[in-house]
């Protein structure tokens, strides 16, 4: 699953998300970097999104920072309730009038049998 949002990340959002996630756990860019053994330059670059992060560092940074993976990379959190509904409308869309009737009754049987 992660290899294919990797194709498709907005690192100046991401930086974002990682700076408001760093402050609202009122950290310092200083503190930040120490824990990550990485300069507070990497930090400002991270933030800004210049830097690329990888899969392992960003890891290490939701870890940090208490935050999931998910919500530093897409901004929905995998316990919040609109977690990957993009994703299925997405797909959804892309189905016929048909395989949408097959699919509905399936994930109601679901619903129903949990």
């Amino acid at each position: 699953y992660f290899s294919t949002i990797c194709m498709a990340i907005d690192y100046k959002v991401l930086g974002k998300r990682i700076k408001t996630q760093r402050i609202a756990k009122g950290t310092t860019q200083e503190h930040f970097a120490e824990h990550l053994d990485v300069s507070v330059g990497y930090i400002s670059q991270m933030e800004r999104g210049i830097t690329k992060i990888s899969l392992d560092r960003l890891s290490t940074v939701a870890d940090y920072l208490e935050c999931d993976m998910t919500y530093l990379l897409e901004g929905v959190n995998a316990e919040s309730e609109d977690y990957l509904d993009k994703d299925f409308n997405t797909l959804y869309r892309r189905l016929s009038a048909y395989e949408k009737k097959i699919l509905t009754s399936l994930v109601k049987e679901y619903v129903d049998v949990k």
